[in-house]
């Protein structure tokens, strides 16, 4: 007899030795959900934290400040010999007739410095935007209209704020005099802010207050449609020959292995592999939507191999033998009743392949996509960049101005991958088959 039965204690039931280990299971299951919903919180509170981050930093670059003149367009300055030759209106000193607007609204500069100072407070390209005007209507000359100008970037960053006037001068950029000429402006009503359309119409430039994102948009829109037009139909063969054709043997297993390896290369390998073989061998021209389709064709093929494999599985047997069973042959079952029912789910995972190639930097750095383009492309092989690479060059820049437009850019990229994936899901939804 045990010590225990000897002291008279009685011996535990089996149901007792239950209800304890359940008490402790459903303890550590209650810990286990309070670990994870904690881990979803903090995960959720990063990421809004980022988002908030990113949209304070980048909402005000979708306003800009513009300044109204009463701009004279004296014939003596722009048409010395009254011919309304274009091409005299071109090269017309435009930048005289800003000065002599300022001029006439602030009688009182007189002094050197401080005339190129009030001078500065116009953007660089002002003078652009009257010739534009006057060659779109040569009538203009010889008369005085109200005109808004586009400000400079730090009168800009002084409008909305990025800039304090209380600071001291010595810790701002824009000085006492500038900020007593804006705060007059003021109240006249000759400087607000309005809708930055140059940043969605305009390409980049040196310039905080001229710099776009068209460029950018146009590039990226060229490489993902590119990109659609490689990736997806040899992905989708390759997918089909291997699940449904191939062999199974050590030579196809070889290659699925390499697929899965693949999809978890750094990327800027695939860089180098088109920098070596895309440009050195082959010729193609760097700075391209081309050359950046063919890199991102090879990023994106695994993940679009892998979900198409996976699309074709997911495809009842029966369907298979159905189709057999009434004469169809192994090609038309596959592309007739196989594939359309697979093709949602293939859908589904080209468009996350895109959204992942739309976000990518790497490979696009080592092919030249970094060169500073002004124009907006026209075509495949237009020297062009890519919106992510855009993001870095301005987020590499010293202004001010430039770091609202990183951020206003990262919220576009972010718009656009939100609804590329938001559009998987909505596809996945619609058009999946439950057996």
């Amino acid at each position: 007899m045990s010590k225990r039965h000897a002291a008279g204690a009685p011996p535990k039931r089996t149901i007792d030795i239950v209800n304890a280990s359940l008490k402790r299971r459903y303890a550590r299951e209650r810990r286990f959900r309070l670990v994870g919903l904690v881990a979803v919180i903090l995960g959720l509170t990063f990421v809004g934290l980022l988002f908030a981050d990113i949209i304070a930093k980048g909402h005000t670059a979708f306003v800009q400040t513009y300044i109204q003149l009463p701009v004279t367009f004296e014939a003596e300055t722009l048409d010395p010999t009254g011919g309304r030759d274009p091409e005299t209106l071109a090269r017309a000193n435009y930048q005289a007739v800003i000065r002599d607007a300022l001029r006439n609204e602030f009688p009182n500069v007189t002094e050197r410095r401080a005339t190129r100072a009030l001078a500065s407070m116009i953007s660089v390209g002002a003078p652009s935007h009257l010739r534009d005007m006057v060659l779109a209507n040569p009538d203009l000359i010889g008369t005085t209209r109200e005109v808004w100008l586009l400000a400079d970037d730090d009168i800009d960053m002084l409008m909305k704020g990025h800039i304090d006037r209380n600071l001291p001068e010595s810790e701002r950029r824009v000085k006492d005099q500038a900020v007593g000429w804006v705060e007059q402006l003021e109240s006249q009503g000759r400087i607000e802010k309005r809708f930055n359309t140059i940043f969605f119409t305009s390409g980049t430039s040196r310039e905080p207050e001229l710099a776009g994102i068209a460029g950018a948009l146009m590039g990226s829109f060229y490489t993902l449609v590119l990109t659609l037009l490689i990736s997806f139909p040899i992905g989708v063969g390759a997918a089909l020959y291997l699940e449904e054709f191939a062999p199974k043997n050590r030579w196809t297993d070889l290659i699925e292995v390499n697929i899965n390896n693949l999809a978890a290369v750094p990327s800027i390998v695939f860089g180098l592999l088109g920098l070596a073989v895309f440009i050195a061998i082959f010729g193609v021209p760097r700075s391209t939507p081309l050359v950046a389709a063919l890199v991102l064709s090879l990023m994106t093929l695994p993940t679009i191999i892998i979900a198409s494999r996976a699309a074709l599985k997911s495809v009842p047997p029966s369907i298979r033998e159905a189709a057999l069973g009434v004469g169809a042959s192994p090609l038309q079952t596959q592309m007739h009743h196989v594939l359309p029912l697979a093709m949602p789910g293939m859908l589904t995972g080209t468009i996350i392949g895109m959204a992942q190639a739309l976000g990518e930097t790497a490979p696009l750095l080592m092919i030249g996509m970094i060169a500073f383009i002004v124009d907006i492309p026209s075509g495949f092989t237009s020297p062009s960049t890519v919106l992510p690479v855009q993001i870095f060059l301005w987020a590499d820049s010293p202004e001010r101005a430039f770091v609202e437009r990183t951020s206003a850019a990262i919220m576009v990229l972010l718009a656009f991958l939100i609804l590329m994936n938001l559009g998987a899901v909505l596809l996945r939804r619609r058009f999946e088959r439950r057996w």
